[in-house]
Formats: structure tokens, C-alpha cells, sequence
């Protein structure tokens, strides 16, 4: 930078500023300039002798009160400033770009380098979760400058913002567009209009979408093609669609929780990307309203906790009968004048059982009220997918038990016959420390036995029972008796609960437990909740494109899984142990697309899509959102394929785009901006020298008219 250079000028300080303030002493000035040249003009007309004398000499006065004064400075000039934007978000990595940004940008820096006081901020513009943000970062950019020096901006990009809105609508210097990409670019994409986020399991829900061509698409490449949905990896669907035209995709979910919905179209020869010509959905499965029958042989304490239980979640229905009148009590009442409704058994357990999700016998007993098929289309029931969940109380030890009936070869366990009355504290076994039903349950005692933080109290009862070899023991009570068994019959479940004491601890009794939290995991889990699935497989994406591996397992140990990626490549992931019964690893997918791990029945899928998916959502290069600004601000716009502008310094006003001999051109304003570096300033002539020349002027005067009296 050169160094600075000195100026003088002339300014007025008036004398009585110190006394009456800078305004009112140049008012006071002013006014008696003013009188003077009145008074002069007034004596001129009179014919007064020394008019014009005496008018000097108040002039002189006034210019005194004035107080011109000689100023004197030095400046020195300022730096034009070049706003540099690159944009580096990852559409611009697509075929070309990052190249014509390389070299428009190696070109632009070497003729601003031969520019003299000329700086340049570069500002690099990356991908964010909300993808590119061009226009806030130009509204930084162009503010955090001074307006006097910005000389212009200079933006390489293929235009595609995703905060179109905050571009601002013009700046104080000319804005420069130099667009990416090839006029002959062309893409084509998946849309989706409308997608659920849930859907209901079992019920046929729909994914709008439509295929969209973008830029030169080659006329012989505009007919239809073949569109393929999977679901978690299955084909599902494959139909013939045209671009352009509204498509209505039904697909129905059978899996509860998290399904992956991919939907896919041929990638073509020329496009741009092939990143967007797949979607992937995750579509939630739930139930709707899980309708629940209770059935509780006879009054009890336990009976009222369950029914607490199942009423506090609204998405169930619950339909609770309590036996308060078996058939072989005899009292003589008519039944005409009972206020009892009658069990519609046939209704429930033969006709309509289909549509429970569970079924609890709380207490029950085989007391004549529901018929020996009725127990088998219950089996029927469980083995076809249904779930069973019994709360045993001392009849479970009976002759009555309804382990005696039908029921008996799906139970997890079957009666000894022995009901042992003693207070006992419940424990949870290897399994059940596992098992997400009562994994982690608060305060649950050690192996051992030593009490918890939140130690549990004591039960008073539990009966004896001998469990199915394939039963799952969750908790043991006394001497280590199974307390909690779950077990898998065919596509159903069902849970025992060796008491009818979990009461207790509702009420407090030695401190209590976590009654709703045992409660609400047994029948979620019988209900087949996927969070509480003992043998599952679960996929998790995270940053950078990788993946989570999470299985959950009963065993001690699990092998490695299988893992399948979009072209069909596989390879294997060990998983390492992450707390009791969970297994963890983890793999980074190599490109976007559709990964599916396996192990023995077990099969989850996952889509990992680009680091940046927004960017790739629209690909061909559009100056559109950029025009209002290069427009307003004076400012051009060019595509790089059609060769790199030259630079050249304008004046302000001037046109700041044109061609000349060698080609295209873009102006950037020279501003010539300075900055003061020192300030002094003297009065033009002393106190002293002001009063020798008025007094001098006012003497003359007074000569001239007193010769001209003699």
C-alpha cells in the first residue's frame, strides 16, 4: 500500500466559541457581516464620507469573529475490497464443477493479485444440515464490509440455494454470477408429494410420488420406465410410470415399529446423479388401539391393578369381566332379577376373539362358564398370533387350574400342586437380566440377593410350578421357584406370573417395586412391543454415513452378522458385547443405497443416503435466485462453460459488463476510498494582527474624511 499524502483548506473557527457554543458564535459572525454591509449600503446612499472605510473595517470585525483558519492534513488511500465466494457444497462435486470452480477461481485471484490496493476476501461456502446457504452467507459477507471500499463481489456456483429467501435483493457494489455446469446437464429424480410417517399394521397405506426430468433431457429418453419398491430389502412392488405423472403406491405393513420403504427408478447414461433417483421412507407400524379382555375369576386386590393399569394408556381398549356369580351357586334368585350382566362367552371366545390383542385370566379357574372348545380356539388363538397373559393365584395350584384344560400344553409352566405362604423376595435370573422385560428394572436385588438402591419389598405368596423346557424364566421367588416365565407357541405368546401378590408393591408394602413398570413390559411384550423383543436386530444411522449395529439376545455370545449393500456386495460384522444381552458394532457404508444385515431369522434394513441429501435433491445448475441480486446491484451473470470473464476496473457509474476484443468482460469499481491520518490547524492571522488591521483601516478612514473636511 502507498503511503499517504498532505492537503491544507481553509475553515472558519469562530473566537466566541468557548463562551456561547460553535453555532451561536457563527450566528454572531454572520449577523455582524450582515450589519455591515447594510450600514455601508445605508451611508452609500446617504452620501456619508468614509462609508466605505468604516463598511471594511466591520467586515474586518466580522471576519475577526469568524475566525478563518488555515487547516492542514495528511490521508492516506484505502484498499478496494473483492468479496471472493466459492461455493463448495456437494452438488458442486457433480462431473465438471469442481474443476471449472478450480480454474475460474485460479484465473480471478492471479488478475486481482496485478491489481494495485486491491484485497480479497474468499469465502468458502460448505454444506450445512440444511444444506447450501448462499444467500445468508452473501448478507454476511457484503454487511461485515465497509460500503465505501467493497468494490464487488465475485459468486462461483451452480445457483442452487437452499435459503433462496435470505439472498438480499441488492448491494452497494456489483454482484458477479459465474455459474457452474453444462447447458446440456439433465437429471431425473424421484419426488415424493406425500408420505406417512405411521401407519397401522395390516392396513394398506399410500406413498404419493412423482418422477421429474429436469434440463436437456435427450428426446429419446422421455418414455416411460419401470419403478421398483422394496420393503426392508423385498420386492413389493414394481409398475411402469411415465415423468410427470402422479403415482399412487400402496403398500401395507406387517412388521411392528420402524419398516424401509425404498423406491427406485433405472439410472440412465448422462444423468447427472443417480443419488436421487431412489427414495427411502422409514414408515412407523403401530396398532390401532390394542383392545384388551380381562377376565378375573373372582375379586381380588391384583384385580384393580391391572384394570389401573390398562386404563391409564388410552390406546386401549379394555373389556374386564369379573366372575362374581358362578354358575353352580344356588341361592334361589331368578335370573330375571339379577343385576349381573351375563359373560357372553360364545361372543368373546368363539366369534369375536380374533379381534383381542391379549388376554389376561387374572385368578381364573375352570368353574364350568366357558366350554371345553372354548379353551382350544383360546390355543388356536395364541398359535395363530394371539397372546395370552395368566395372573395365578392358590387356584392355579387346584384341580380347577386351567393348566387342567386346553390351555395347559401352551402354558410356560404347569402347577406342582404345592402353594408355598411365605414372604419371599423376587429376584431376577441371567435370562431376566437380558430379557428387556425386566432388564433394568430400578432396584432389582443382585445375583446374590443383596437388596438394591431402591431395594423391593417382600411378596407374601407364589405358587410352585414347573416350567416348559422352551420357557424363558425372567424372576424366581422362593428357594429360586420360577416367578416370571414368558414363552413363544407358534406365532403367539404367553406370560405366567406365579402370584397374586405384585399388588404389594402398588401399596408401599417393605418399600414396594416397580409394579407398573413389570406390568406394563409384560403385556407390551406379550402384545409383541418391538422395544421389548429378547431377540432382535436393530439398525441406527450416524454422521459421516455410518451405521450402528444393535442386537439384543438372550445367549452370551452372538456371531457376526451379515451385512448386503446396494450392488449386492456383502461382508460381515462382528459385534462386540455392550451390556447384558446387547451386541454392538458398527460399519461405514461406502455409498448411498440400501444396506440389509442378517443373522439366523433375523433381517433389518437401512438407507443411508449422501452426506448432504438436500443437495442432491434439485442438480441442474439454475441462475434464477441469484438474478434479482446481480440485477439490482448492477452486477452480470455467466456461465463458466462459456469461458472465464476478464476483469477490469471501472469508475463508479460506469457499465460494469460488456465484450470486448477477447471476450466477455466484468467491471469491478474502483472507489479510491482514504482515511486521515493527522489533522492540524492556525488560526489565518494572530489576535494581534486582526486589531493592528482594523485599527489601521478604521484610522485611515478617519484621515481620509477629516482631509476631505479641510
Amino acid at each position: 500500500m502507498n503511503g499517504g499524502f498532505a492537503w491544507g483548506a481553509l475553515v472558519l473557527d469562530p473566537i466566541l466559541s468557548p463562551l456561547v457554543g460553535p453555532m451561536a458564535a457563527a450566528w454572531i459572525a454572520g449577523i455582524v457581516a450582515v450589519l455591515a454591509v447594510l450600514a455601508t449600503a445605508f451611508a452609500l446612499w446617504r452620501g456619508l464620507r468614509g462609508a466605505w472605510w468604516r463598511g471594511f473595517a466591520l467586515l474586518l470585525i466580522a471576519a475577526a469573529l469568524a475566525g478563518p483558519a488555515l487547516q492542514q492534513g495528511t490521508a492516506r488511500p484505502l484498499s478496494d475490497i473483492v468479496l471472493l465466494v466459492d461455493d463448495r457444497s456437494a452438488s458442486q462435486s457433480l462431473p465438471g464443477r469442481g474443476a471449472a470452480s478450480d480454474t475460474a477461481l485460479a484465473q480471478i485471484e492471479e488478475q486481482l493479485a496485478q491489481w494495485p490496493e486491491t484485497e480479497i476476501r474468499r469465502l468458502t461456502v460448505a454444506d450445512t444440515e440444511d444444506g447450501t446457504l448462499l444467500g445468508a452467507a452473501l448478507s454476511k459477507a457484503i454487511a461485515a464490509e465497509p460500503a465505501n471500499r467493497l468494490a464487488g463481489a465475485i459468486v462461483i456456483s451452480d445457483g442452487l440455494s437452499h435459503d433462496a429467501a435470505a439472498i438480499p435483493e441488492t448491494a452497494p457494489a456489483p454482484v458477479h454470477f459465474l455459474q457452474t455446469g453444462a447447458p446440456t446437464d439433465w437429471d431425473r429424480r424421484i419426488v415424493i408429494d406425500e408420505a406417512p410417517r405411521f401407519a397401522l399394521i395390516g392396513e394398506p397405506t399410500t406413498i404419493r410420488l412423482h418422477i421429474a426430468d429436469e434440463g436437456a433431457l435427450p428426446a429419446e429418453l422421455a418414455g416411460p420406465m419401470t419403478l421398483t419398491a422394496r420393503l426392508d430389502g423385498e420386492v413389493i412392488a414394481s409398475v411402469a410410470v411415465t415423468p410427470g405423472s402422479r403415482i399412487d403406491l400402496p403398500v401395507t405393513l406387517n412388521t411392528a415399529g420402524p419398516n424401509v420403504v425404498l423406491i427406485s427408478v433405472e439410472t440412465l447414461d448422462g444423468e447427472l446423479t443417480g443419488l436421487n433417483n431412489q427414495a427411502a421412507l422409514t414408515i412407523n407400524a403401530v396398532r390401532d388401539r390394542l383392545r384388551v379382555l380381562l377376565v378375573s375369576g373372582e375379586p381380588n386386590p391384583g384385580e384393580r391393578t391391572w384394570r389401573n393399569l390398562l386404563k391409564s394408556d388410552a390406546n386401549i381398549d379394555l373389556i374386564h369381566f369379573t366372575i362374581l356369580r358362578p354358575p353352580e351357586k344356588f341361592d334361589g334368585v331368578p335370573v330375571d332379577e339379577l343385576a349381573l350382566i351375563a359373560f357372553p362367552t360364545r361372543e368373546l371366545f368363539m366369534e369375536r376373539i380374533e379381534d383381542f390383542d391379549l388376554i389376561i385370566f387374572d385368578r381364573y379357574r375352570i368353574r364350568g362358564i366357558l366350554l371345553p372348545e372354548y379353551y382350544d380356539n383360546i390355543r388356536r388363538y395364541v398359535e395363530n398370533g394371539g397372546a395370552v397373559l395368566v395372573s395365578a393365584g392358590p387356584e392355579f395350584a387346584g384341580v380347577d387350574s386351567i393348566a387342567r384344560s386346553a390351555l395347559g400344553p401352551i402354558l410356560p409352566a404347569r402347577p406342582t400342586g404345592r402353594v408355598i405362604e411365605a414372604p419371599l423376595l423376587p429376584r431376577l435370573t441371567d435370562d431376566g437380566r437380558r430379557h428387556p422385560v425386566t432388564a433394568g428394572l430400578p432396584g432389582a436385588p443382585a445375583e446374590d440377593g443383596t437388596p438394591g438402591d431402591d431395594s423391593w419389598g417382600r411378596w407374601l405368596r407364589m405358587i410352585e410350578t414347573s416350567p416348559a423346557p422352551d420357557s424363558t424364566v425372567a424372576m424366581v421367588g422362593e428357594s429360586n421357584q420360577p416367578l416370571l416365565m414368558l414363552r413363544r407357541q407358534g406365532e403367539g405368546r404367553v406370560a405366567l406370573i406365579a402370584s397374586d401378590q405384585i399388588w404389594l408393591w402398588g401399596r408401599g408394602f417393605e418399600g414396594g417395586g416397580p409394579q407398573l413398570d413389570l406390568m406394563r413390559r409384560v403385556a407390551h411384550w406379550s402384545m409383541k412391543e418391538p422395544e421389548l423383543e429378547e431377540e432382535a436386530l436393530e439398525l441406527r444411522g450416524l454422521p459421516g454415513q455410518q451405521v450402528e449395529v444393535t442386537r439384543r439376545s438372550l445367549r452370551e455370545t452372538v456371531g457376526a452378522v451379515g451385512l448386503t449393500g446396494p450392488q449386492g456386495q456383502t461382508a460381515e460384522i462382528t459385534l462386540q458385547e455392550n451390556g447384558a444381552g446387547l451386541f454392538t458394532g458398527r460399519f461405514t457404508a461406502p455409498e448411498p443405497g440400501l444396506y440389509t444385515v442378517r443373522q439366523d431369522d433375523l433381517t433389518r434394513s437401512i438407507a443411508v443416503g449422501p452426506a448432504a441429501p438436500r443437495e442432491f435433491d434439485r442438480t441442474v445448475a439454475n441462475a434464477a435466485d441469484m438474478a434479482g441480486l446481480t440485477e439490482n446491484s448492477g452486477g452480470s451473470i455467466h456461465r463458466l462453460s462459456d469461458g472465464i470473464p476478464d476483469l477490469r476496473r471501472v469508475a463508479e457509474g460506469r457499465p460494469t459488463d460488456g465484450r470486448g476484443v477477447a471476450g466477455r468482460w466484468i467491471g469491478l469499481v474502483a472507489r479510491e476510498a482514504e482515511t486521515v491520518t493527522g489533522l492540524s490547524r492556525r488560526p489565518l492571522l494572530p489576535g494581534w494582527a486582526w486589531l493592528c488591521l482594523i485599527g489601521g483601516v478604521m484610522l485611515a478612514g478617519w484621515l481620509v474624511e477629516g482631509r476631505r473636511r479641510v
